[in-house]
């Protein structure tokens, strides 16, 4: 039996791939809100709509950040509510972890967890915060070698033979079948 993606590595992996539609290459960040395994919205950083962006015509700083840009999870809870889906409950992946006011936007969205890949700027004040909140925070660590796997996934062009190795078989310390 072929071992399938964890959804972690799933959900988390998408959360990568809308990054690189980020708009601001200050940090390029994704996210994806998940409900029942499903994903229910998702953003990236990125301009208000319409307007310019910052690999077009630079970041437009204020006291060290980009107000140009929407955070990738404030767009994602936006996207929520521009089309009615309820987000409390749900929870979230994300590229990195959220700063202190998309921490404070995903407890009043009633998020209950948050899944992240990178440490960015952890603010402790925003750890407290959800920690209080009841804000279950979760980092991902992907097992080695998992995008080269996914580079084999995408040759493959997702059709693998029965006798085709496990492409994401349990790997800990690089030494399975795979990883050689």
């Amino acid at each position: 039996m072929t071992q399938r993606i964890p959804w972690d590595h799933y959900f988390i992996s998408q959360s990568l791939v809308l990054a690189t539609r980020s708009t601001c290459q200050r940090a390029m960040v994704g996210a994806v809100i998940v409900r029942d395994k499903r994903m229910i919205a998702g953003g990236y950083n990125g301009s208000v709509s319409g307007e310019t962006h910052c690999i077009d015509e630079g970041c437009y700083l204020q006291d060290g950040h980009c107000v140009r840009t929407i955070h990738a999870e404030m767009n994602a809870l936006l996207q929520c509510a521009k089309f009615g889906v309820q987000t409390d409950g749900a929870e979230i992946y994300v590229t990195h972890f959220p700063c202190l006011s998309c921490s404070k936007s995903l407890i009043q969205a009633g998020i209950k967890k948050i899944n992240y890949l990178n440490d960015y700027r952890n603010d402790a004040y925003a750890i407290h915060l959800l920690e209080q909140s009841g804000v279950a925070i979760h980092q991902i660590k992907l097992p080695p070698h998992f995008f080269e796997k996914m580079s084999l996934a995408l040759e493959s062009n997702a059709v693998l033979p029965s006798s085709s190795p496990q492409l994401f078989e349990n790997c800990e310390n690089g030494d399975c079948k795979n990883c050689q």
